[in-house]
């Protein structure tokens, strides 16, 4: 019997554990009961009763795993830790709690993957969120997908089940801050795409905000895109012309029309100034996030420091890389 494991990073989701784990092992009671279940719920340092919650289902259901971290990591990085500790033959990168991406996904991934893809990919094709936050989604996951170094589909995001050599392969690389959606993509193999609608949550309120995800799409585009450096070196050229094309406006009106403008420029050398000023500040910025990604990688420090394991068949606690 081969082993499917679903991995679920959760931070305060004391709404919403019991009911993620119950239609998961629905699935597995029903249309997936030729399979074994590896639940595993990485949880990073929650401040409610998620712990609490999470230690009663695993009390009662040893398809429950359960990873307590130290402190809270990240949940890009919590949530790889989960996945590197799953054990099963394919394994569902992210099924989150509050069940936005929608379980009842999951059997037709599996089909596919015993159909021989190694990458089973959920396309996020429409959305319950506003205009705003669907609009800045959509470009984001285009400008990853036109200047990646990789061939990344667009509206792809962590929901994908993979298989084990393509889990193994991930392990292998050494990413302080792991982007999971485009490492999948990175090991190589068959892919499938399936369409979906990513939903509204029902119960409590997302704990990724507007700086969290920011800094996660930063770290995509820095790490496995040409987009920053690309955009810096198009708008730096177009900043050059248009200097040039005011330089000559400037000669033209100075030759013919001496006397018949405003004296001395001095709006536009204020203007000039506040304006380069800012453009400067941009790519220090710019850099500095490069510099930031070359400072994480250097250090070398555990990816998670975890506080304990429940049900994975040890006592000890470990820390993880």
């Amino acid at each position: 019997m081969k082993t499917i494991s679903i991995v679920t990073p959760c931070f305060n989701e004391e709404e919403n554990v019991n009911d993620c784990h119950e239609q998961i092992k629905a699935l597995f009671d029903g249309p997936l009961s030729g399979y074994r279940r590896e639940h595993v719920f990485a949880d990073n340092d929650s401040k409610d009763r998620t712990v609490e919650i999470l230690r009663e289902i695993a009390a009662r259901d040893p398809g429950v795993k359960i990873i307590l971290n130290a402190r809270n990591f990240g949940p890009m990085r919590s949530n790889y830790n989960g996945a590197m500790a799953a054990t099963g033959d394919a394994v569902v990168l992210l099924m989150p709690a509050d069940l936005q991406d929608p379980p009842e996904l999951i059997p037709e991934m599996v089909r596919h993957w015993e159909a021989g893809a190694e990458i089973v990919y959920g396309i996020r094709a429409t959305r319950s969120e506003g205009l705003v936050m669907k609009s800045l989604r959509k470009f984001y996951y285009r400008l990853i997908s036109r200047f990646s170094t990789i061939s990344v589909p667009p509206d792809v995001g962590d929901y994908q089940l993979v298989d084990r050599r393509v889990v193994e392969a991930m392990r292998k690389v050494e990413d302080s801050y792991p982007f999971m959606r485009i490492m999948t993509f990175e090991a190589g193999g068959r892919a499938v795409g399936i369409p979906y609608h990513w939903r509204a949550r029902k119960r409590g309120i997302s704990k990724n905000n507007m700086l969290h995800l920011f800094d996660q799409g930063m770290n995509g585009l820095v790490t496995f895109t040409t987009a920053p450096v690309r955009i810096a070196l198009y708008f730096g050229f177009v900043i050059a012309l248009l200097s040039v094309l005011y330089a000559i406006v400037n000669v033209i009106a100075a030759l013919f029309l001496f006397g018949k403008l405003a004296a001395p420029g001095i709006t536009t050398l204020i203007v000039a100034l506040f304006f380069f000023g800012g453009v400067q500040l941009f790519f220090i910025g710019l850099l500095g996030e490069y510099v930031l990604a070359i400072y994480g990688q250097t250090r070398r420090k555990p990816l998670i420091v975890e506080r304990e394991r429940i049900n994975f068949g040890d006592k000890t606690n470990e820390i993880r890389r």
